[in-house]
């Protein structure tokens, strides 16, 4: 089955996939899927040709394959990787967060707060000491300190903030493992 293609105005709109597009899937992931997952997390510029010449499949169902495993939250969006020391961002901190007690309610508006937070560009909450684990961007260390202590400091429920500055990246934005997947079931022949 071919996607639509509907107009709306001037803008062209792609046709949801058929409800029963999940039935003729499967659930489970086969060795096209795990290539299409390995392929755009290398480059999710891709274009659906390129795609599918890559995997060995035609376009029609490789379109098929993303966009059920877009539906089915396997790709959560594409995005593009920014060189942070390029755009000015030179310290990069990991900063564990100590909440002064851990109640649902004060857990969640600690949460909602440094949701907030663009410097914070990752945040964990972790087992051991601390509650969370945060990843913060800044400038430099004047711009780090100020947020540190106007910011951090006067979140809901912090009672204190432990900070550790990276000297160097070994490793960074690397793509998922999928070896896992490899032994993902071959497809029926359709």
């Amino acid at each position: 089955m071919t996607a639509r293609i509907a107009r709306k105005g001037n803008a062209r709109t792609q046709a949801p996939l058929p409800s029963d597009a999940h039935d003729r899937h499967g659930t489970d992931l086969d060795r096209y899927d795990v290539a299409i997952l390995a392929a755009l997390q290398a480059d999710g510029r891709l274009s659906n040709a390129e795609l599918a010449a890559r995997i060995g499949l035609s376009a029609a169902p490789t379109w098929r394959r993303v966009k059920w495993l877009e539906q089915q939250r396997y790709i959560t969006g594409y995005r593009a990787e920014l060189d942070r020391r390029r755009i000015g961002l030179g310290v990069f901190a990991f900063v564990r967060v100590d909440a002064e007690r851990n109640t649902g309610s004060a857990t969640k508006a600690l949460e909602d707060a440094i949701r907030r937070l663009p410097e914070v560009t990752a945040c964990h909450y972790i087992s051991g000491a601390g509650t969370f684990e945060l990843q913060v961007m800044a400038t430099d260390l004047d711009a780090f300190s100020h947020f540190a202590t106007e910011t951090l400091l006067n979140l809901p429920n912090v009672g204190d903030i432990h900070t550790s500055f990276s000297l160097g990246e070994v490793k960074a934005g690397a793509a998922l493992p999928l070896g896992h997947l490899q032994g993902a079931k071959r497809p029926a022949r359709r």
